[in-house]
Parts: structure tokens; sequence; C-alpha cells
């Protein structure tokens, strides 16, 4: 079956459906992963948004239930190179189309992805569509033009859970599995704000030593306290931060009161609860290849992120730290209240997928729990 993708520009490409059939829109990025296509379908970080995958090959490892990142996939559609159809690794139970038509994702392959990603480079990350219903070019073109930006969208709502609940699963084990709570001792207690949040961030926190209870991302301040949590996580999600008005707030209200740890879009609010302002990146950072400086140790860090906003570092005020900063752009990629216990940063230090360079900064929210319960 055909499909084509189109952009809002007028460029578009043609090539084969995979997955579902249908016809979806969406803001076309891409990421520079070599591996761990299965944890990036299933981050809600990508809602709304089109996946351009830059490896050749994605689906060689097959699709299997663990490495999952939250209960389906959230994105608009995933672009590739070439699907491979015979998947070959012990944990596979089905191949990326067969996966991609379960879950009702639509898909494209066959299509030159490196001109692809050579454009979006060139002319920014913008709307697209990709469609096995439509192939009329000119059509599709002018859907993408109308098709609604991500820019202004409280996209946060639309992924985030309805009620609270507590998480019982540690990190992975090559001969057990996951860790299972029960048997961990958790000292300390924290409240996860779900914006969007990804599983291998929870079972971090656990494995560390974490009570955590995950609360809808409208939660007020005070239902928080009423928790006497050790600690708040503000999580990853997807979109612009700015309409999300809710959590600055309630992030706002928190501050001083318990200590603080963000990421990527958690790291984004904590900045502007804090006075600061973020823009669109032209194209983002997504892939597992970034890296990043420790402005505090002077070590340089290889970074797995996925955003498409980035803090101003000239709207911060006297009382926040720049923490670190990314090396190919010098964008900021780390933040510290110089007061409260609060810290943040823009990429992904629980590594699913990508280098696990990161992982320190779980301890060190560990370490500002402890010290702030004492």
């Amino acid at each position: 079956m055909k499909a084509i993708l189109a952009l809002a520009d007028g460029r578009y490409f043609s090539g084969k459906a995979l997955g579902a059939p249908g016809e979806t829109s969406g803001e076309v990025v891409f990421n520079t992963s070599l591996a761990g296509y299965q944890e990036i379908l299933t981050d809600p970080s990508y809602h709304g948004e089109i996946v351009t995958m830059t490896y050749p090959q994605i689906g060689n490892t097959g699709i299997n239930p663990e490495d999952v990142e939250s209960c389906k996939p959230f994105l608009s559609a995933f672009v590739v190179k070439e699907a491979c159809p015979f998947p070959s690794n012990w944990r596979s139970r089905m191949s990326l189309d067969t996966y991609l038509k379960e879950q009702g994702v639509v898909g494209i392959e066959g299509i030159d992805t490196r001109a692809l990603v050579r454009h979006i480079r060139d002319c920014g990350a913008q709307t697209g569509i990709v469609s096995s219903i439509d192939l009329d070019p000119e059509s599709l073109i002018e859907k993408a033009r109308k098709a609604p930006s991500i820019v202004g969208r409280d996209l946060v709502q639309e992924v985030t859970c309805q009620q609270q609940y507590g998480w019982q699963e540690g990190l992975w084990d090559l001969a057990d599995g996951y860790a299972d709570a029960t048997d961990i001792e958790r000292t300390l207690k924290v409240v996860a704000f779900d914006f969007g949040i990804k599983r291998n961030i929870l079972r971090n926190l656990t494995s560390a030593g974490c009570e955590v209870i995950i609360v809808p991302a409208t939660t007020s301040a005070d239902t928080v306290m009423q928790m006497a949590p050790d600690g708040v996580f503000l999580s990853n999600g997807p979109g612009d931060p700015e309409p999300i008005t809710y959590a600055q707030e309630t992030i706002h209200q928190l501050l001083g009161k318990v200590p603080l740890f963000g990421i990527c879009l958690g790291h984004q609010l904590l900045s502007i609860a804090l006075g600061g302002k973020t823009y669109k990146l032209k194209f983002g950072h997504r892939g597992g290849n970034q890296p990043v400086l420790d402005k505090t140790t002077g070590q340089v860090e290889i970074t797995s992120q996925n955003h498409g906003f980035a803090v101003d570092p000239e709207s911060l005020g006297e009382d926040v730290e720049i923490t670190h900063l990314n090396l190919n752009d010098q964008t900021v990629e780390g933040i510290r209240h110089k007061k409260y216990p609060a810290f943040s940063v823009q990429y992904h230090p629980e590594a699913s997928p990508g280098p696990h360079d990161a992982h320190y900064l779980f301890a060190r929210f560990i370490e500002m729990l402890k010290q702030h319960k004492k």
C-alpha cells in the first residue's frame, strides 16, 4: 500500500504504508538514536509529533512487552527508511509493523530519510501529514498547512494520568527482569508529577530507595503537601511548556517547602516558575548522543534528549545558577536554585534509550532529600 508524507512548506515524500492504515498530522521531527525505537514509540513526550528515525533499518530486534515507557504509543506517526520484517532477538514477540498495526499507529517507510532530515535541519521542524488514504500530494500539503501547530497547545492534559497511583517496579536485570519494589528498602517518599512520565524514571527512583506516588499534572500544591513527601519530581512531557500555567503555579507554590527535581519538560516548567522564559528550537534535540558539560564538576556527559523547546538563559534571575550546557549549541541543559533545594536538567538521565553517563543525578536528588530531611 502506498503512503505519502507531506510537509506544510510544500515538500513531500512517497513511500509505502507501515503499521495501521490511515491519515494523521503532527510536527515532523527526527531522532538520531541507533537503538531503542520501542522506548521512543512509547515515550509520551512525542505526543503530537511525527517521528523520523535517522538510522536506516528499524525493527531488527522486534517488539517485546518489557521495553515500553508508558501504556501505549503516543506519537502521531512513525517514519523509517526500512522496517525490518524479520526481527531476530530472544525477547522479540512480534515485528514492528505488527505492533504498529495493533496499536493503531500510522507509519511510512521507503522514503529518503536522509533528505527529509536535511530538509528539517535546513528549514526547521514543521507540521506535516502522513496518509495512506489520500495520495494526492497537493491535497495533503494543504491539510498540513491547516493542521494545528504544537506551539501554544496544552498537550500534557492529553497524556497525564487521571488519578494518583503507586509504583512497584525497580530497574531491569538481565537474569531477573524488573525488580519488585517490595524487595527494595524505600525510606524516602517522592511525589512525581505526571506530565507524560517515562517508566524508567520511576524505576530509577524506586531502586534508589524511594516510595514513589504518581499524581496527575493538575494536582494542587496543597494536595501534594498533605501527602508529606520528602521530595517532588517534575516529569518529562510533550510540547510547549508556556501554556501549562497550572503546573507553573503549583511548582512556584512548592518552592522552598520541599526539594524539587525536574527532567525535560519538568526542567522548563521549573525555570518558568522561577521567572524564566522558553523559546522554540529550530529542530530540537532528539537522540542519544548530545554532549553536555556539567559546570559543577567539569565533566562532559553524552546524554539522551527529546525536546523542541529550551530555556532562555537571559531570563533567569540571579538566584538561579546554570549548571549544565549543551556543547553543540550552548543551550541551557541544567539549573539549580541558590537558596531553595531545587534543580533540573533538560536531558534524560534515566537513559531509556541512551547512555548512562547522567545516572548520578538520581543519587544527587537522593542526597538532597536526605539533607533536607535532617
